[in-house]
């Protein structure tokens, strides 16, 4: 069974989240620039391919706890993510994006991001 949050419960997960998030950009624009490099020089300062598959292999790392937590990740670039929870029996999703430093956003689940409202609704 998929796990189901309440806002308190997603909210209380955020400063793990959050420093997973942080990792996970900074990391995500380190492994854009080495492999930048070694496409056009053949060489980073950053390393070569034994350092860019750590960065990949990292990354998966971070993308699988959010998993083994229940959360959804919807995007890696920007880094977006959903905690499945229910409002008034309808299925929602507490919504996080990179660069919010807290949960502040919800969409139902039918509709997605596009119908994204501020927390502060429900």
């Amino acid at each position: 069974m998929d796990r189901i949050f309440t806002v308190a419960e997603a909210r209380a997960l955020m400063p793990a989240l959050l420093e997973r998030a942080d990792e996970f950009v900074s990391l995500r624009g380190d492994l854009a620039e080495l492999a930048q490099d070694l496409r056009e020089h053949g060489r980073s300062e950053s390393g070569g391919l034994p350092e860019a598959k750590a960065m990949e292999a990292r990354l998966d790392e971070i993308i699988g706890w959010f998993g083994t937590q229940g959360v959804e990740v919807k995007g890696v670039a920007p880094l977006l993510v959903d905690f499945p929870a229910v409002l008034g029996g309808v299925p929602i999703r507490l919504c996080w994006l990179e660069g919010d430093r807290e949960l502040a956003w919800y969409h139902r689940a039918d509709v997605g991001f596009a119908g994204r409202r501020p927390l502060g609704r429900i």
